[in-house]
């Protein structure tokens, strides 16, 4: 590491104000601060400084995105030769080293596009380069199907760099989560890459699909169920332990809780998001079990809500991002439970919308300033009466 600080220090005189390559010096300090500790402090006013900086904050993110992001992979594979039929005679290595090589692509296409957009505003406008897209780059490919085109990867996370953050002034002044906004441009441009039972699997290669297998998503299942007013054919442990088709992420409780566990524990993710979102889509579906009537969908018990689609993944990653979320105590309740209430709504009641939770969490996200913005006046209000009546 000595070696690497001399070469950086080497370089340094180049980049610098009246240097040769004075204009790179935004691209300079991104890689010094990727490696190091960035030299820069506050310059001006009294500060508090906390070893947890944006970089530290958004490497233990992506530690904690890690273990859904490996078992992802593993499920890619898995699907694969389960769809070929070829699972008894494949070890884990192989399974896993399928999906590995499959999912790599869509990761690398992600951070190469988005932190060169990043990359290219931060020397046009001359400020450093934020270590926002650290967490942005890798939860975009984990909210993907696994068969979108590398191309529509790329579009997808240019439009929410450009539009979601840098448009608003970069990482912090962001309302939208960038990475649902991505998913929901897709979802919404290009529908047949993000629906049907072949864009969860990765069935390149296969010529016949093994007697009984489908590609479905539980919640493709569940739909198509409540439209034959049949039984919801949804196997709780199989999706909460995630050997289901799904988004390459998304489809592992017991991954999504680990990750949830160490957001929790080092304090960067707030608890009081995950257990209110939760808390919001359990009263929902318990609303939906007493009043579901003849509507199959509206009878799933609620554990099964929780552990299909993107619910457990949208509740810990997605709605407790620290820029687009509610920031006051209060509203942190509020915002969260409305989250999970909505996530449940828009899954039951309109089949078109199947995710829910990616259009509750924008929604939401929309209105987390309005929430912050009530809880604080309220506030305001309380402590004048009570100052009224000490007077």
């Amino acid at each position: 590491m000595k070696d690497l600080n001399n070469l950086f220090e080497k370089a340094k005189p180049f980049v610098e104000k009246g240097g040769k390559f004075h204009w790179l010096y935004s691209t300079y300090e991104a890689f010094y601060a990727f490696c190091f500790v960035s030299k820069n402090t506050s310059k001006s006013g009294t500060h508090i400084h906390d070893y947890i900086d944006l970089k530290r904050t958004m490497s233990i993110v992506v530690i904690a995105l890690l273990p859904a992001l490996l078992f992802g992979m593993y499920n890619v594979g898995y699907q694969h030769f389960g769809a070929a039929g070829m699972l008894n005679s494949t070890d884990f290595f192989k399974i896993f080293l399928f999906g590995f090589l499959k999912v790599l692509p869509i990761i690398v296409v992600s951070y190469v596009v988005g932190l060169g957009i990043e990359f290219l505003f931060a020397q046009l406008r001359g400020h450093q380069v934020n270590e926002g897209f650290l967490v942005t780059g890798l939860l975009i490919p984990m909210i993907m199907p696994v068969n979108v085109p590398l191309w529509m990867v790329a579009v997808a996370t240019a439009f929410s760099v450009i539009f979601v953050k840098e448009v608003f002034g970069g990482t912090g002044m962001n309302v939208w989560n960038p990475a649902l906004v991505a998913r929901a441009f897709l979802f919404f441009a290009y529908p047949a890459h993000m629906s049907g039972d072949s864009a969860w699997i990765s069935v390149s290669g296969i010529e016949k699909l093994a007697d009984g297998f489908t590609g479905a998503t539980p919640l493709a299942q569940a739909i198509t169920a409540e439209t034959a007013n049949a039984p919801i054919p949804v196997d709780f442990w199989n999706s909460f332990t995630g050997l289901i088709p799904g988004s390459i992420g998304e489809t592992s409780t017991i991954a999504i809780l680990i990750g949830a566990l160490i957001l929790i524990f080092t304090g960067i993710g707030s608890w009081k998001i995950m257990l209110s979102t939760l808390g919001g889509g359990i009263v929902m579906a318990l609303i939906f079990n007493i009043f579901g009537g003849n509507n199959t969908y509206m009878t799933m018990p609620f554990w099964n809500q929780l552990v299909i689609g993107g619910f457990a993944f949208g509740t810990v990653f997605m709605a407790t991002d620290p820029v687009s979320s509610a920031q006051t105590e209060r509203g942190k309740w509020i915002y969260g439970f409305l989250i999970g209430v909505l996530a449940i709504l828009i899954r039951v009641i309109n089949p078109a919308f199947p995710e829910g939770m990616m259009m509750a969490i924008l929604l939401m996200n929309t209105f987390a300033p309005l929430i912050d913005y009530i809880v604080v006046q309220g506030n305001i209000k309380r402590r004048m009466k009570r100052s009224k009546i000490i007077a």
